[in-house]
């Protein structure tokens, strides 16, 4: 049976530059990462911190990473997964992004009303909801996918009257 378990760090290697960049350009040859979960990622592999914080620096300045691309990104990718701002602006944070950079890919995401309607749409259907309960059952799923009240609002329509 392989083991999964990676062998431990020396002391030099967790502060070779070169290997600290080495590691953190294979990571990034995967996927996209943030800086704070580049940071992580090599920290957690056993690479000294200080190196680690030299290589994510670096890789910034060159714009290979990018957080503002990075917050973009996932901002549209998890909002047509059906995911509300709230859900994700908490997501991004922890990941460590600066909260401006963060609330600049919510405002250019999609409009949010508009995508909690279509989310609600695809879970329960064209109709309105007929009943209290079934305005708070949608309103609660809606609260968990990320949206905000205003945004559930908008997707639930106009109170109804329950006398008619």
């Amino acid at each position: 049976m392989r083991s999964t378990r990676k062998p431990k760090l020396t002391p030099e290697e967790a502060a070779d530059p070169k290997r600290v960049r080495m590691a953190a350009t294979a990571l990034l040859a995967r996927r996209d990462f943030c800086s704070g979960e580049l940071r992580q990622k090599l920290e957690g592999e056993g690479y000294e911190r200080d190196r680690v914080a030299e290589v994510v620096h670096e890789l910034v300045e060159g714009k290979i990473v990018n957080d503002a691309r990075y917050a973009e990104n996932y901002v549209t990718y998890h909002a047509d997964r059906g995911q509300g701002p709230v859900r994700i602006a908490a997501d991004l944070k922890a990941l460590d992004l600066p909260s401006e950079v963060i609330q600049t890919a919510l405002d250019t995401g999609p409009d949010w009303r508009k995508k909690a309607r279509e989310v609600r749409i695809r879970r329960f259907g064209l109709a309105d909801p007929d009943s209290w309960a079934q305005k708070a059952k949608q309103g609660r799923f809606l609260q968990y996918r990320g949206f905000s009240s205003d945004h559930i609002r908008a997707a639930l329509g106009p109170d109804f009257d329950p006398d008619t």
